[in-house]
């Protein structure tokens, strides 16, 4: 194979799929073709490479860094293809594809979108709200909002804000109660909504660690009600049952709209931000420019309540 000769277009289709799924049946049954045929594929085009582009393993593929080179490549390469043969064929619309938290999606995502809409009528945009943490490059979306420290960020990626927590609660159910909340100490009459992060990815939402920094450790509240996801924490002090850690930049338009107050004044920043980090097949997406372009404008314009940088 000569240095400038292009690998063959139904070798690198096996490769693409077989490392997207990391699994030569997987890639077969995408392909509607057999496990043989891909596992062939696959070799002859390490063979014209001359590398190695996985490890088999054990019931199991792992791409080498070669392998994960000509990933990059590929997912980039086949995705551009697929958008100009939707374009000319007068297909599919340009399609920005988006993983994210449920709580960012419902909180402050999903009630800005109607604005995307307006301005950039002819994009679609697929979204998957879940707690899952996508791989980017094996699978197919064009970038994902992720919670990060600062150190762990790409250096491609868009910081959208930083965070701070505080207690919220529904200004009916202070009416309706009539206890005092303007003080840490005064919770101790109210129901406190705990999200139980089972992982403990999230300490800095945990009532102990809040009450401690608050110079209240021993407090006893008058109940407690725990939810293992951070989004039904927040619709049930929204539903007025109790008082809620909040992640301030979620629940900023939920406090401009007076559905919760935030009548503490101890507010404690916590030491991670939300980030667009992008794949890399999103460098040949318009439509995903356009995306990333209008979330720095919401930021920029206050819909993070924090200064945006990236």
């Amino acid at each position: 194979m000569h240095k400038d000769d292009l690998p063959p277009l139904d070798a690198l289709r096996a490769f693409d799929a077989a490392a997207r799924h990391l699994s030569f049946t997987r890639a077969a049954e995408e392909l509607f073709v057999t496990q043989s045929a891909v596992s062939k594929q696959v070799i002859a085009l390490e063979s014209a490479l001359a590398v190695r582009l996985f490890e088999r393993k054990t019931r199991a593929l792992a791409l080498t860094t070669a392998g994960e080179r000509l990933q990059r490549a590929t997912a980039i390469a086949f995705g551009e293809l697929r958008r100009a043969g939707a374009e000319l064929r007068g297909g599919e619309e340009p399609t920005v594809t988006l993983s994210t938290t449920q709580a960012f999606a419902g909180f402050w995502l999903i009630p800005r979108l109607a604005d995307f809409r307006r301005r950039h009528p002819g994009i679609d945009i697929r979204i998957s709200a879940d707690t899952r943490l996508v791989d980017l490059e094996r699978g197919r979306f064009d970038a994902a909002v992720r919670y990060l420290q600062d150190r762990d960020a790409p250096a491609s990626a868009l910081r959208l804000f930083g965070d701070t927590v505080v207690p919220v609660v529904s200004p009916a159910l202070l009416k309706k109660s009539r206890k005092p909340l303007a003080k840490p100490a005064d919770l101790a009459h109210h129901v406190l909504l705990a999200y139980e992060d089972e992982e403990q990815r999230r300490p800095w939402l945990s009532w102990p660690v809040w009450l401690e920094m608050a110079g209240v450790p021993a407090l006893r509240p008058a109940g407690s009600i725990a939810f293992n996801q951070y989004e039904p924490t927040i619709r049930a002090a929204l539903d007025g049952q109790g008082v809620a850690l909040a992640m301030l930049a979620l629940v900023a338009d939920l406090l401009k709209q007076g559905k919760l107050v935030a009548p503490l004044p101890q507010r404690f920043s916590n030491p991670r931000s939300y980030y667009l980090v992008l794949a890399d097949r999103a460098a040949a997406n318009p439509a995903m420019e356009a995306f990333r372009l209008w979330l720095a404008d919401q930021v920029q314009s206050g819909g993070g309540g924090t200064t945006l940088s990236a």
